[in-house]
This record gives structure tokens, C-alpha cells and sequence, in this order.
């Protein structure tokens, strides 16, 4: 059995988008190159992503800053209780 994951994430400033596959990264978006890379060692059979796996990246970072930007929103007023 194998386990596999797929981490998005974001911050004002930065972002994260990441596959991963029994804990070893297989693709990572590198968002200061705009392009996605695959730091597989050269010793395994080599899993290639299909084309716009890099744009979908950028999609999932639109996104989850949007939805960042609603959390924020809907938790401007929310009181915290003691």
C-alpha cells in the first residue's frame, strides 16, 4: 500500500504546492521560477506530472488566498469567549 498527498497552501506572501508519495516529495511548484520541478534521485523509475500541473499550482494559490481573504472577513468581529 502506498499513500499519497497532495499539500496546498498559502500566506500573504508566500505559498506551498506540493505531491507527495511515502513521504518523499515528488513534485513541488517552485513559484519564484514559475515552474513545477520533480527532485526524484536518479535511481528510481521517474514519475513525470502531465502538462499544467504548474498552472494548476498557481490556480490552487488564487484560490486558497481568496479563500484566506473570506476567513479573515467572516472572523473580523467573532468574539472569543473566556
Amino acid at each position: 500500500l502506498h499513500v499519497d498527498r497532495q499539500v496546498s497552501g498559502c500566506s500573504d506572501h508566500d505559498g506551498e504546492d506540493v505531491y507527495n508519495l511515502d513521504g518523499e516529495e515528488m513534485w513541488f511548484a517552485d513559484f519564484i521560477k514559475k515552474e513545477g520541478v520533480e527532485p526524484q534521485p536518479p535511481f528510481i523509475d521517474h514519475i513525470t506530472y502531465q502538462d499544467g500541473t504548474y498552472q494548476g499550482a498557481e490556480a490552487n494559490q488564487q484560490i486558497c488566498k481568496s479563500n484566506l481573504d473570506v476567513a479573515r472577513t467572516a472572523m473580523k468581529d467573532f468574539k472569543i469567549e473566556d
